[in-house]
């Protein structure tokens, strides 16, 4: 267990930290000037879509406080939908709508919220309340995706999503995030999610975490997460793989959803990804991140592998690490 091993021995597997990995992978290679394409989740979701990358289809958007006049009648043709401040992070600010009951919405929980309320969360949105900084924002309203069966009790109350930490363009890490009643259906490790870390040869569960604590089974479902397997695993690597050359930032965290018809859709992108993914794997970044930088560095003048041959590569070689 990585939270208890001493600092010495977490040097020696290879553990990063929040300053090493903020001097040494991030401020080499994300130009500060890209931020905006992923700290603007809007702006990633457009990005996408010119790139042919499948994302959740939006909805609309909401980006004046005289719109909040027509969301009852938009939302009326819409049964189900995520409200998120496109500047969000941490997963505060997301709404999740699951069914509608009469004229009140239903979150997947079952807690019931008035037309009303949305209003006031995104009122609050655009004024900027769960936005980095504090800065005013818009309100992206976007389909919610329906998630595939294999995941079935292994997260409950909302939809599980992949985390894959990719290194010029190589992935090396991943775990999924699953969700339970404590992070009110969200995804979010923070809020009391739980954290699978994911084999990179195979899409198999290592071992699970919440709140920094190994476990074995969901806290709500009490299915064993030994038992998770990821589906299309070869397509949520390369679609993860190719937020490099789509963004041209070279150290990422890419928020992957499997959708029961669509397959693998990118949910977000994240420049500063946090480093709980290495607990959940039960191993250090620094030997894998190593490992791509030199694969990378074989292909000077700003040549690299296609996306499915760098997947190849860290399938083959960077997962045995």
């Amino acid at each position: 267990m990585l939270g208890f091993a001493s600092p010495l021995r977490l040097r020696r597997m290879g553990v990063v930290g929040m300053n090493r990995r903020n001097v040494r992978y991030i401020a080499p290679n994300n130009a500060r000037s890209l931020y905006p394409l992923v700290d603007n989740k809007l702006k990633t979701k457009l990005l996408c879509d010119e790139h042919g990358i499948a994302v959740p289809r939006l909805l609309g958007v909401c980006r004046f406080q005289h719109h909040l006049r027509e969301l009852d009648e938009f939302l009326h043709e819409h049964p189900s939908f995520v409200i998120k401040p496109a500047k969000g992070s941490g997963g505060k600010g997301i709404v999740v709508v699951s069914s509608r009951q009469g004229r009140n919405f239903q979150k997947p929980s079952g807690e019931q919220i008035t037309i009303q309320s949305i209003k006031r969360h995104t009122s609050n949105t655009l004024s900027g309340l769960y936005s980095l900084g504090g800065k005013p924002d818009v309100a992206i309203i976007e389909e919610m995706v329906q998630f595939t069966d294999d995941f079935a009790d292994f997260s409950f109350e909302g939809v599980p999503d992949v985390r894959v930490i990719v290194y010029r363009g190589y992935p090396v890490m991943a775990m999924m995030r699953l969700s339970t009643h404590a992070s009110d259906g969200k995804a979010n490790l923070h809020q009391g999610a739980v954290g699978v870390g994911i084999d990179l040869a195979s899409g198999r569960a290592l071992q699970g975490v919440q709140h920094g604590h190994l476990i074995t089974h969901h806290p709500d479902t009490e299915r064993r997460l030994s038992e998770l397997v990821v589906p299309q695993w070869s397509d949520l690597l390369e679609l993860a793989a190719r937020s490099y050359e789509v963004t041209g930032l070279g150290y990422i965290g890419a928020d992957i959803v499997i959708d029961r018809a669509r397959g693998p859709l990118l949910l977000e992108l994240n420049a500063r990804p946090g480093l709980a993914i290495q607990m959940a794997n039960g191993k250090g970044l620094e030997p894998r991140v190593g490992l791509a930088e030199q694969r990378a560095n074989d292909y000077p003048d700003g040549r690299q592998e296609s996306a499915s041959d760098r997947v190849l590569y860290a399938t083959e070689s960077i997962a045995a690490l």
